[in-house]
């Protein structure tokens, strides 16, 4: 394992830098949405993705090894991971619409839980007694967040309850994407199969898109979109330049805090056209046990 470089300052900053930017993301979205529907907002955000990762690359010589693709095994694991990362976008945005980005943005932390547990019964890795505490906890806090919604789910499943079930389809898709990504780096680089990804991506919204309210998009909605484009890439640079400095535990914790952040500055500053999600003493409790539990998974030492 390479060593970090103990910049742990320069680390941290990155890390938070990465958790803003995911922590402001559903809402930038829930911004653009007031015009654009939710397949033609994803299609927008993985084509900038694309247009401005691939000359990248391109300069740093770093395009994708096309003949590799010749084996029919590793173009099928790179097709089914460009699908459910699809999935997973497309859900997404799809349960952000019929909830909102508080609700979003602590369901979808089902996600890096799922990897972990995934890990467990594919990678025959363990867990110490401490993640397991922590992974109950994050359990409960999901089950004290959404108290007042259960029932949304199992009682009469309406529209909240429907953008729910999305996000957890949304939380499994990128499970399985993550899974085959970490089989596809055996192969080839991260930036290479988030570039083939982000033009699979691209070619599977555009038959959904609407382009006819594109012209109604006022000048600070078109800067989010674009934010939205580039969101991943600046995002993810950053996340990746945090590993080098500080150890991928403390960087996952961190970035564990994007939850508390998106509700907070949804709940404590006004932005036109978002209505904040009317929180309970024990929703926001569950947003902390949450948080807690997915640092405490991910600092505990493994046995």
């Amino acid at each position: 394992m390479t060593a970090v470089s103990g910049r742990w300052r320069l680390g941290l900053l990155l890390a938070l830098s990465t958790a803003i930017m995911w922590g402001v993301l559903p809402i930038a979205l829930t911004g653009v949405m007031v015009t654009l529907d939710p397949m033609t907002t994803t299609f927008f955000r993985l084509s900038l993705a694309a247009v401005v990762l691939t000359p990248i690359l391109l300069v740093r010589k770093r395009l994708p090894n096309l003949p590799k693709l010749r084996s029919p095994r590793l173009f099928l694991q790179l097709l089914a991971a460009g699908l459910l990362l699809s999935a997973n976008y497309g859900l997404y945005i799809s349960g952000l619409e019929r909830t909102s980005p508080e609700a979003s943005q602590v369901m979808i932390q089902l996600a890096p839980m799922l990897l972990l547990l995934a890990g467990i019964f594919l990678f025959k890795e363990s867990f110490s007694p401490a993640q397991w505490i922590g992974f109950f906890a994050f359990a409960s806090g999901l089950a004290l967040f959404f108290n007042h919604h259960l029932s949304d789910i199992f009682v009469s499943l309406n529209d909240y309850g429907i953008g729910l079930l999305m996000l957890c389809l949304a939380a499994l898709c990128w499970t399985g994407y993550a899974v085959l990504q970490k089989i596809l780096l055996q192969e080839f680089s991260s930036e290479e199969t988030m570039l083939a990804i982000y033009w699979l991506g691209t070619l599977v919204f555009l038959p959904f898109c609407d382009f006819s309210t594109i012209g109604q998009l006022s000048g600070l909605q078109w800067g989010l979109l674009a934010f939205c484009g580039l969101n991943t890439l600046i995002a993810y640079g950053a996340f990746a330049e945090a590993l080098v400095h500080i150890e991928a535990s403390r960087v996952s914790a961190t970035i564990a805090l994007t939850p508390l952040l998106t509700v907070s500055i949804v709940q404590f500053v006004p932005i036109a056209g978002i209505t904040a999600e009317p929180l309970q003493f024990l929703s926001i409790v569950g947003a902390i046990m949450v948080v807690c539990g997915s640092m405490t998974t991910a600092i505990a030492k493994k046995r």
